[in-house]
């Protein structure tokens, strides 16, 4: 990606059209009064889905383990390793929503024994014989899409295809697809940006030489795009990766000289993002951007650092240095 040039448009919650949503919508006449309980007490944990965003993210990072492995993609994963995605998810979850354990199954929720299932394919989750009749929790997560989803469904015989492998795991049918509840439909997953940007910008980003040269190449080519601390750590492959980025010799130091800043998740760095019509970065986050000085008459969005007006650089503008952000 060019310095100036548009970053890819961020994920954003959409209107769920998932069949089954209004099953949560109307409990006043609910068909299973036991799911709506289990719902209700899921909402009251986590109405706005933020801390069930936050498990899901980190139990994919943890497989991933960028930091370690350099992977960032999914399919860069064993099939041994995309398996046990569904178990961190589950610890996850637990975790972040305090989730008691079940008697049989994972967790216990309103009273009610819930298997918990993961798929990064819609559609793909895996019912093992013990769940048959009980509550699952359907949890589904693309990088791709840079969306995830969580539902509720009963896992009747109804709902449910004919047993197609050994152990007598099974998939939805349609029914039971049409069945789900969901508690969460498309809801943006924090991106990752390296699957934002084209193919040849990350392998140009993972080209250079050293772990700050690589950092540094990532503010370059991910201009005006969230960046979690996460891609730097993949990105920079080493422990200190934080230092990569910080003032003091790190990307904020070495890009200022082509005219690039680096705002943080800091109260200040978020409002001087959003002034300047930049997403702001949340916690963990990065956004970088060339900056240019505002020459009037130019009346568009701008900032004022040491005593100047600063607005974003166009592609054609010639890099000039740029100002130190206020700490």
């Amino acid at each position: 990606m060019l310095p100036g040039m548009p970053a890819y448009p961020v994920a954003e919650a959409r209107q769920p059209v998932l069949p089954g949503l209004e099953g949560l919508t109307d409990p006043a006449a609910p068909d299973d009064p036991e799911l709506a309980a289990v719902a209700a007490e899921l909402s009251a944990l986590d109405a706005d889905g933020a801390r069930m965003a936050g498990a899901i993210r980190g139990a994919l990072d943890l497989l991933l383990d960028g930091q370690h492995t350099g992977r960032y993609r999914w399919d860069q994963l064993h099939k041994t390793e995309k398996t046990h995605a569904g178990t961190l998810v589950e610890i996850a979850l637990a975790r972040t929503l305090h989730l008691a354990d079940g008697q049989a199954l994972d967790y216990t929720i309103a009273g009610a024994d819930v298997d918990c299932k993961f798929s990064h394919r819609m559609g793909g989750w895996m019912i093992p014989p013990e769940a048959d009749g009980q509550l699952l929790l359907l949890v589904q997560a693309s990088d791709e899409d840079g969306a995830w989803s969580a539902g509720l469904v009963r896992a009747a015989e109804e709902h449910l295809r004919t047993a197609g492998n050994r152990d007598g795991k099974r998939t939805l049918n349609e029914r039971g697809r049409a069945a789900v509840c969901w508690l969460h439909a498309r809801a943006p997953l924090q991106e990752n940006a390296l699957i934002r940007l084209p193919a040849a910008e990350v392998a140009a980003i993972f080209a250079a030489g050293s772990g700050q040269q690589r950092v540094n190449e990532l503010f370059r080519r991910a201009q005006r795009m969230r960046v979690s601390r996460t891609v730097v750590a993949t990105v920079a492959r080493q422990d200190d990766y934080m230092k990569r980025v910080r003032d003091g010799g790190g990307a904020r130091d070495q890009l200022r000289a082509e005219g690039i800043v680096i705002f943080g998740d800091y109260a200040g760095d978020q409002v001087l993002a959003g002034a300047l019509g930049l997403p702001r970065p949340g916690p963990g986050e990065f956004v970088s951007a060339r900056l240019a000085r505002r020459i009037p008459p130019d009346d568009g969005r701008s900032i004022r650092l040491e005593g100047a007006d600063w607005v974003l650089a166009s592609p054609a503008e010639h890099p000039r240095p740029a100002p130190a952000l206020p700490r």
